[in-house]
C-alpha cells in the first residue's frame, strides 16, 4: 500500500452478517468489551471466569468439570481436542463430508496418528451405518471424530447415534459443535460425548477468537494417562486447566484475551435471559420464514428436510447467475454479507447464515428483498414478489 498519505483510525462499514460467521454482535457484547481492562490473575476477572465456565455448562447441557473457552478461534478448540487426546501410532475414525472433516484428518495426520476416514457426500449427513462398519473393521480405533453441523454444507450429523455407536465400542468422540452451539441442541452429557469444540462468533453471536471446549471424564481420563507430553504447550489442558481449574487460585499459563472474555461473558448472560430452548426455537422460526420466502422466489436448499441447519442454510445457485455477483451486489448495494461455496460446492451455493443476532425478521426480509431485486436485474427465473408474503406469513402469523 502507498504510504503518501497518513494511516488514520479504522472505522469499519456498518454490515448486517449473513454469511457463515461470524454473526451480528450485540451492542451489549461490544459494550462488554469497552470495559477497563483488568490483569489475568485479578479477583474480579477470576470471579468473571468461574461464571464464564458456569454459563458454558449450560450451553453445553453438562455438568463437565473441564469446560473452558480456548484461547483461539474455533480452529483452536479443534486443535486442542486432537493434540491432548492422539499420540503418536494411535487410530482416529474421521467423518469427512464437507471441509472441516477434512481439518479434523489434517490434525489427527498432525498428532502422527492414524487417520481412517469415512467419506459421505457433500450435502449429506455422516452415514451411521459406515461409521458402524469402520468401528468393527478398526477395534484398536481411540477415538471418532465428526461435525455435528458441517458449516460449508448446512448439513446436521445425528450426533447422539454417533457418539452412541463410538461409546458401545469403548471409543473416544471429538465433535466439532462450532456451528451448533446455542442455535440448535447441543446435549453434551445426554449424548455421552468426550470432547465437544465451538466457536464464540457463530450462534453465541459474540466477537471471533475463544473456542469453548467441554471434555468429559473419560476424556480427562485419557488425558491423564498420556505416555509423553503432547505436541503443543500452548493447547495442553493439563497446564490450561491449572488456571481455568477453578478456585481463588490459579496458575499462570498465559494472559487471558481479557475484554474479549467479558464479551463472551455478557453474550452467555444474554442467551440464559432468552433461555437456551427458546433461541434454539427462534432459529428454527427464522429457518422456516427464510426457506418460505425462497421457495415462494423458486430457489431451492441443496440439503435434505430432515438434516438441514436452520441457522446455516445453503441454496442453490440458478442456472447462467454469476454467484459471485449476486453477493457483491449484495454487499455494496445493501451491506449484506452471504457466504460463498466452498471446495467441491463452490460456485453452486451461497450460504446464508441465520446465527445468533443474525436470526431476527429483518435480517430474513432484508436478504430476501435483496436477492430479489439483484436476481431479477440478472434476469434469474424467479417469481417476483411472492417472496417476501410468503416469509410473513411464518415469521408474523
Amino acid at each position: 500500500m502507498s504510504r503518501n498519505q497518513p494511516i488514520s483510525s479504522f472505522h469499519p462499514p456498518r454490515r448486517m452478517l449473513m454469511g457463515p460467521g461470524p454473526s451480528d454482535v450485540h451492542p451489549r457484547v461490544l459494550a462488554a468489551m469497552a470495559q477497563p481492562t483488568v490483569g489475568h490473575l485479578d479477583p474480579a476477572f477470576i470471579g468473571m471466569m468461574d461464571e464464564v465456565k458456569a454459563l458454558l455448562q449450560l450451553a453445553f447441557r453438562t455438568g463437565n468439570e473441564l469446560t473452558m473457552p480456548v484461547s483461539g478461534p474455533g480452529s483452536a478448540g479443534m486443535e486442542a481436542c486432537f493434540v491432548n487426546l492422539l499420540e503418536p501410532g494411535d487410530t482416529a475414525i474421521v467423518c469427512i463430508n464437507g471441509v472441516f472433516g477434512t481439518r479434523m484428518r489434517e490434525n489427527v495426520e498432525r498428532c502422527g496418528a492414524k487417520a481412517v476416514v469415512v467419506e459421505d457426500a457433500w450435502g449429506t449427513p455422516v452415514d451411521p451405518d459406515k461409521v458402524a462398519a469402520a468401528l468393527k473393521a478398526n477395534p484398536g480405533a481411540k477415538l471418532l471424530a465428526f461435525v455435528h453441523a458441517e458449516t460449508s454444507t448446512g448439513v446436521r450429523s445425528d450426533a447422539a447415534t454417533l457418539c452412541k455407536l463410538a461409546r458401545e465400542r469403548g471409543v473416544l468422540t471429538i465433535v466439532d459443535a462450532v456451528t451448533s452451539l446455542g442455535g440448535i441442541p447441543v446435549l453434551v452429557d445426554e449424548w455421552n460425548a468426550d470432547a465437544v469444540y465451538s466457536g464464540t462468533q457463530k450462534c453465541l453471536s459474540c466477537v471471533p477468537g475463544l473456542s469453548p471446549v467441554t471434555f468429559g471424564p473419560r476424556a480427562v481420563e485419557a488425558l491423564s494417562k498420556r505416555k509423553a507430553k503432547g505436541q503443543s504447550w500452548f493447547l495442553d489442558f493439563s497446564l490450561i486447566t491449572a488456571y481455568w481449574g477453578g478456585g481463588a487460585k490459579r496458575a499462570y499459563h498465559h494472559t487471558a484475551p481479557v475484554n474479549t472474555l467479558y464479551a463472551l461473558h455478557e453474550s452467555l448472560v444474554m442467551l440464559e435471559e432468552e433461555g437456551l430452548e427458546n433461541a434454539w426455537a427462534r432459529h428454527a422460526r427464522m429457518h422456516e420464514g427464510l426457506k418460505a420466502g425462497l421457495e415462494a422466489m423458486g430457489l431451492s436448499l441443496l440439503v435434505a428436510p430432515d438434516s438441514r441447519l436452520p441457522q446455516l442454510n445453503a441454496v442453490t445457485v440458478p442456472a447462467g447467475i454469476d454467484e459471485a455477483q449476486v453477493r457483491s451486489q449484495m454487499l455494496s448495494r445493501y451491506g449484506l454479507e452471504l457466504g460463498a461455496g466452498l471446495g467441491a460446492l463452490a460456485g453452486k451455493i451461497w450460504r446464508i447464515g441465520l446465527m445468533g443476532q443474525s436470526a431476527t425478521p429483518g435480517h430474513v426480509t432484508a436478504c430476501l428483498g435483496g436477492l430479489e431485486a439483484v436476481l431479477a436485474e440478472m434476469k434469474a427465473p424467479i417469481e417476483i414478489g411472492a417472496a417476501l408474503p410468503a416469509a410473513s406469513k411464518v415469521l408474523f402469523p
